[in-house]
């Protein structure tokens, strides 16, 4: 199956097909005719003794005012990657690198950075044959472009460093050396081109928004589920109250939970309590924002992933080439510690509806398990919810608000959207853990309102989800079942929404 790399708008919704489908990449011929020209035109310029463009026959950072000699301007571009690859901690997912790659790729090929059609062409081939590098989380600040990080994703081109094939992890000349795959020698700005850029956060960034867009509807389903089992009332979700309040996120969380109730008999019963703890109640208002807040985000970041993000910048039809700031994270930075600060949310009101189902109240036994004292029951697996929510308020605290001077006061402001998006992405799988707590806490209390039963849809997942985490008659190991309940949830197919 074939993708092109095009100059066309690329949408967020598409990204998901490059992370979950084998695609191969066909550049397309007007792509190609860009980045030919594009070149051409800065061989002409730097074949000017006198002209000097900063990293192109100049030194880098605070080096910038160093002139470099024409006939080390190749090594100058592969010193520029070894000296850069500096990375360490945890190794970034393999689909993200995927999307790293995939995102460069397509940022060369929009035809203003300068690099030949051989060296995108190289990172094409790489991706097509399923090699891609290895690259660590820690090491950008966030301007001057993902520097460490993308050096790490640079390395093969030129036959170092490590690389995943096929799934295992093997020195890149190993793997060269088997395929008959050679490497390239980068000429001037190349190493440049592929080191200034956004592509680590923009690509870990994506992945936490369509991550997020999944575990936000299954925030909503847990919730009606939970409302069932704490028999809550639903007015709270009435279309009339949503319409004098029209957030559009609120609209929709309220109008899920209502679709996942449908022809609930629990829901249909009558209440005696006038209202409900804030936890279910203000559902639409809580999960409502969080909405808002995503697709506030997901429209930051589908600009970036159709920006041109490394300096300087070629224009050969205005004879330009500018030196600036693009590579600056600070739009990704602020947007993601949004998307952390309100997912973490999700966490928070979903770990209180845990508490509330948990504590004997709305004719539920104490920590839901007959024989309480002898029996813990869910008691602990609320303590873990809690845990996990507070560590999620600590990882939201924004990183963008941080900032430290890098190579000797050139760069003297960054973003530090490079952690942003990593804090980021621990929250998202984070509140997968607390919502399966909450899921599976809910089911448990959804038990004892038989002989009612919850709506169609939530019975048959009651039934399936039954299969593989029996009623907790007795205290049992736990940790089991939430790992269970974690796999069960990401295989839930939610329907869509309308429209």
């Amino acid at each position: 199956m074939n993708t092109l790399v095009g100059l066309e708008y690329l949408e967020m919704r598409q990204l998901r097909s490059v992370l979950t489908r084998d695609f191969t990449i066909d550049v397309p011929a007007e792509m190609k005719r860009r980045i030919v020209a594009n070149r051409r035109y800065l061989e002409r310029k730097i074949a000017d003794p006198e002209a000097r463009f900063y990293g192109i026959n100049t030194g880098f950072g605070s080096l910038c005012n160093v002139k470099i000699s024409r006939d080390e301007l190749d090594h100058l571009q592969e010193n520029l990657v070894l000296s850069h690859a500096c990375g360490m901690g945890e190794e970034v997912l393999p689909e993200v690198v995927r999307l790293m790659v995939f995102l460069k790729i397509r940022s060369l090929g929009l035809g203003f950075s300068g690099v030949r059609l051989e060296t995108v062409e190289k990172l094409v081939e790489l991706y097509n044959r399923n090699i891609f590098p290895v690259v660590w989380e820690v090491g950008s600040l966030g301007a001057s472009g993902d520097l460490a990080p993308l050096a790490h994703l640079t390395l093969p081109l030129i036959g170092r460093g490590t690389v995943r094939y096929n799934g295992e992890k093997r020195p890149t000349e190993t793997v060269f050396d088997q395929l008959g795959i050679s490497p390239v020698t980068l000429k001037a700005k190349e190493g440049l081109a592929l080191l200034n850029g956004t592509q680590f956060m923009s690509a870990w960034g994506c992945w936490s928004i369509l991550e997020s867009r999944r575990v936000t509807r299954l925030a909503d389903l847990t919730a009606a589920i939970s409302i069932d089992a704490f028999n809550a009332s639903t007015d709270p979700f009435h279309p009339a109250i949503q319409r004098v309040r029209p957030h559009k996120g609120q609209l929709e969380a309220a109008a899920d939970v209502l679709r996942f109730l449908q022809g609930s008999e629990i829901t249909d019963q009558p209440k005696h309590n006038v209202q409900d703890p804030y936890s279910f109640r203000c559902v639409p208002q809580v999960h409502g924002a969080v909405n808002n807040a995503l697709d506030h985000v997901e429209q930051v970041f589908e600009v970036e992933i159709n920006s041109v993000t490394d300096n300087p910048l070629i224009f050969e039809e205005e004879d330009l080439i500018l030196s600036g700031g693009n590579f600056h994270g600070e739009p990704l930075a602020l947007a993601i510690d949004y998307l952390a600060i309100a997912m973490s949310e999700l966490a928070s009101i979903s770990e209180r509806r845990t508490f509330q189902l948990v504590s004997g109240n709305r004719e539920l036994p104490r920590f839901l398990i007959e024989h309480s004292g002898l029996n813990s029951g869910l008691m602990i697996p609320q303590y873990t919810a809690a845990a996990i929510t507070s560590m999620n308020k600590q990882l939201a605290t924004p990183a963008s608000v941080d900032s430290i001077t890098s190579s000797a006061g050139q760069e003297d402001h960054v973003s530090m959207g490079a952690n942003a998006v990593v804090k980021a992405y621990k929250i998202v799988y984070n509140i997968e853990k607390v919502l399966a707590v909450e899921f599976m806490t809910a089911m448990q209390a959804l038990d004892y309102r038989s002989p009612l039963k919850s709506s169609p849809y939530i019975e048959d997942l009651r039934s399936r989800y039954r299969e593989i985490v029996p009623h907790l008659q007795r205290d049992r190991l736990l940790y089991d079942d939430i790992q269970v309940t974690v796999d069960f949830m990401r295989e839930i197919d939610l329907p869509r929404r309308p429209g």
